[in-house]
């Protein structure tokens, strides 16, 4: 998974959207406590700089070096290297230990996990009572472009997709969340929510262009100029004035939270 997001790791945390901050002071609600928390898969730190604000310390890690290298730097954030072959046991020791995390998020990164081995770890970590676990993610449903990207452009890129992504594409409803529910969806029915961003037509298609799937489909020699062209033609001329000129743009997201079953 790791090298799907080296090479546009500059790009990536340039061109992806920021978290509301809204969502966090939510979930830091949730939480008993607010002394550690951890972003798994924490890419460049989009959610850890803003989880930073409600807990006294964040560990955030990620697999991928080149992401951590252009990760935003912050005093209560550590950044920590996860290579693959971290064990349990190993997992649990590095981010603070046994009942020692009062939240784990991990933002649009659990659908590339080993997800038993992160729920374990995950189980083990969060505090009892009053941890909480939270995931997130979003796709192409960004309003009011759906049709042309999410219904016209991803089926075109859906051959050259990792397994492993179709889990976001289907907005997390397939995946397994054995959590007892917060009030932030529930196993099979995540909760909507929405990311608002401004964006000039370069910032979007630079958004596109962090997609894994592209990464995957240039390592594959697959030529998706065509493709895209026909789909941002179609973004283009719906746009509603000059692509230099940002406009709103509302990202679909979707949520899960939930603590350890007893």
């Amino acid at each position: 998974m790791a090298g799907l997001y080296e090479k546009p790791s500059e790009t990536y945390a340039k061109k992806r959207p920021q978290y509301p901050k809204e969502w966090f002071s939510m979930l830091a609600g949730l939480t008993a406590g607010h002394q550690r928390a951890w972003d798994a898969g924490c890419g460049t730190g989009q959610a850890a700089i803003s989880m930073a604000e409600h807990y006294e310390s964040v560990v955030a890690t990620d697999v991928s070096e080149g992401q951590l290298r252009h990760a935003i730097a912050h005093p209560k954030v550590r950044y920590l290297h996860t290579p693959e072959h971290l064990t349990e046991d190993e997992l649990v020791s590095l981010v603070g230990g046994e009942g020692s995390l009062d939240l784990v998020v991990a933002a649009t990164s659990i659908h590339w996990f080993d997800i038993p081995l992160f729920y374990a770890v995950v189980n083990r970590a969060l505090r009892k009572p009053g941890g909480v676990l939270a995931v997130w993610g979003y796709n192409y449903e960004i309003h009011p472009f759906e049709d042309a990207l999410h219904g016209q452009l991803y089926p075109a890129l859906r051959p050259c997709q990792d397994p492993r992504a179709g889990l976001d594409m289907e907005r997390y409803r397939a995946l397994p969340f054995p959590f007892e529910p917060v009030g932030v969806g529930a196993e099979g029915a995540p909760a909507d929510v929405d990311i608002e961003v401004e964006m000039t037509l370069e910032d979007l298609v630079g958004f596109l262009n962090t997609g894994s799937v592209v990464t995957t489909a240039k390592a594959k020699g697959v030529d998706l100029e065509a493709v895209r062209r026909d789909a941002l033609k179609r973004v283009e001329e719906e746009w509603g004035g000059p692509p230099t000129v940002p406009r709103k743009l509302v990202f679909k997201a979707f949520m899960l939270a939930g603590r350890p079953k007893c």
